[in-house]
């Protein structure tokens, strides 16, 4: 991977993993600092206690991402 590449992966119903240099603002359009982290995940779930971040809650809450309530009610 280049140093300018960004790599995101989508985890089976977990967070997104984000890597490559990036700059994260929030909601207040602050830069969030993310000196020393070459990579970050971000949470979908919503229900993280550490917002943007994944704090893992997702996997206590039984947390199904879109794509896999998709394919569950396809069947």
């Amino acid at each position: 991977m280049s140093d300018t590449a960004v790599k995101i992966t989508t985890r089976p119903n977990g967070p997104f993993r984000v890597e490559g240099p990036i700059t994260l603002i929030n909601v207040d359009g602050q830069e969030i600092d993310l000196t020393g982290k070459p990579a970050v995940s971000l949470c979908r779930c919503g229900a993280s206690v550490n917002k943007p971040f994944c704090d893992g809650t997702h996997s206590k809450i039984g947390f199904q991402a879109a794509e896999a309530a998709v394919a569950a009610e396809q069947k």
